[in-house]
């Protein structure tokens, strides 16, 4: 079990992380864009780093959501979900028929997702690029989107995230935790 605290652009996170049989984490984010919010999550994986659970909680002044989100050995993915006061944007869930070719989830400005896709496939030791799709969680909102992102391979323990005209170059440590993501985060506590 390790402690992590990234510190972010427009926040902070910190994780409890297990990767002793796939990947188990707790977490709490703070962050402000597009309104200040406090998100907590629980993420768990199968022992290839799939994903099986995400529940997150999030919540500002006046509002708060919530998302359970799933993904059965059938590939299916489920979703159950809260909304409570206003916060403008769309609601937490979404099509969750769209999300069958997805192996794992995203939460959006934490780098701790990052880290299934490289431990399943190796990419932070082999050489090569992979594309993903991933179930998305859009923050604070915590509505699901389908989302294509793709990983390339650029020497040890470092990767070049790619999706929709986006990219960085994430440095990774030998766990596969990503100690710089840069634009967004990055690893103080270890």
């Amino acid at each position: 079990m390790r402690g992590l605290v990234w510190m972010k652009d427009e926040g902070a996170e910190y994780a409890e992380v297990d990767l002793s049989s796939g990947l188990t984490a707790v977490g709490v984010a703070i962050g402000t864009d597009p309104v200040p919010y406090r998100l907590e999550y629980s993420l768990r994986t199968s022992a290839e780093y799939v994903t099986e659970l995400l529940t997150v909680r999030a919540h500002g002044a006046g509002w708060a959501r919530a998302l359970d989100l799933r993904r059965g050995t059938d590939g299916g993915w489920s979703c159950e979900t809260k909304c409570e006061g206003g916060l403008e944007g769309p609601e937490p869930g979404g099509d969750m028929m769209g999300l069958n070719d997805a192996l794992d989830c995203d939460l959006a400005l934490s780098p701790l997702t990052n880290t299934m896709p490289l431990l399943r496939h190796g990419l932070l030791r082999s050489q090569g690029r992979m594309g993903f799709v991933m179930a998305l969680v859009q923050v604070p909102h915590l509505h699901v989107v389908h989302h294509p992102q793709s990983y390339t391979h650029l020497g040890p323990d470092s990767v070049r995230f790619e999706s929709e005209g986006f990219s960085a170059d994430l440095v990774c440590d030998g766990d596969g935790i990503v100690t710089d993501y840069p634009g967004l985060a990055r690893l103080a506590v270890r």
